[in-house]
């Protein structure tokens, strides 16, 4: 897998200034829009080749885990390794994660269809999380799925949510987007009866993407738990990487 904008490989460029100026760079360069060529269909039938992506970390490393799947089948595996370049600052996340992440995308033989990231997309005080950047340096459709809402403010009450529903999230005073926006949705992927309440997801556009097509195709993508299966697998992939497995 190629990167096509070579300029928005997310290296630390040097200042925190420097970095948000490259992010405003990526947010403008990025589609809220559907331009993907893929649709929900595509993701149930097989047609499509959907790369989850997610994180684990060792040390002062960044271990990154990508799973690609063809309808419930897994057809190729790739990771990678490197050093972690700074700390954890809210709305910097692809500074700090996106290296590895994008040599193990480069180092896939085929090339996906849809990247989905564990960590936000348009849901970003500068409408450009980790699903942005690495869309955007692909120039490949992609969706964020965060477990955290990192700014915005949902249209109502999350808190009681039965599986499959979804509450828009809106742009506030804290991103760069107009105010009411809406940027991605909180999505009910999974209920259980007689047990704590599960939170939802927030899911947002990345790259070539609606916020509802997004979650719809993150709906699509299915699977018995709470994470879509694509994320849940590179998920379980980084921690096997992680500890040796």
């Amino acid at each position: 897998m190629d990167v096509a904008a070579e300029r928005f490989r997310p290296t630390r460029p040097g200042s925190r200034e420097a970095m948000e100026r490259l992010q405003a760079e990526i947010a403008a360069e990025a589609t809220f829009e559907d331009a993907a060529g893929v649709t929900p269909a595509d993701v149930h039938s097989g047609d499509a080749l959907v790369a989850g992506v997610d994180q684990a970390f060792l040390d002062d490393r960044a271990v990154s885990a990508v799973v690609v799947l063809r309808g419930g089948e897994v057809i190729a595996r790739e990771s990678a390794v490197t050093p972690l370049s700074m700390p954890y600052v809210p709305g910097l996340l692809a500074f700090r994660e996106g290296e590895p992440i994008v040599a193990a995308l480069e180092a896939l033989d085929v090339d996906p269809d849809l990247l989905v990231l564990d960590g936000s997309g348009r849901i970003h005080y500068r409408e450009a999380g980790l699903a942005a950047h690495v869309g955007v340096c692909f120039d490949v459709p992609a969706v964020g799925v965060a477990k955290s809402l990192l700014c915005g403010r949902p249209r109502r009450a999350t808190d009681a949510l039965e599986a499959g529903e979804r509450v828009p999230i809106e742009a506030d005073d804290s991103m760069s987007a107009p105010e009411e926006t809406v940027v991605g949705h909180a999505y009910q992927s999974r209920q259980y009866p007689d047990s704590t309440r599960i939170n939802p997801l927030y899911v947002s556009p990345g790259h070539r993407l609606a916020a509802g097509t997004a979650t719809d195709l993150v709906a699509a993508c299915g699977g018995e738990y709470k994470l879509p299966r694509p994320t849940r697998l590179a998920d379980r992939y980084a921690d096997e990487l992680k500890t040796g497995r």
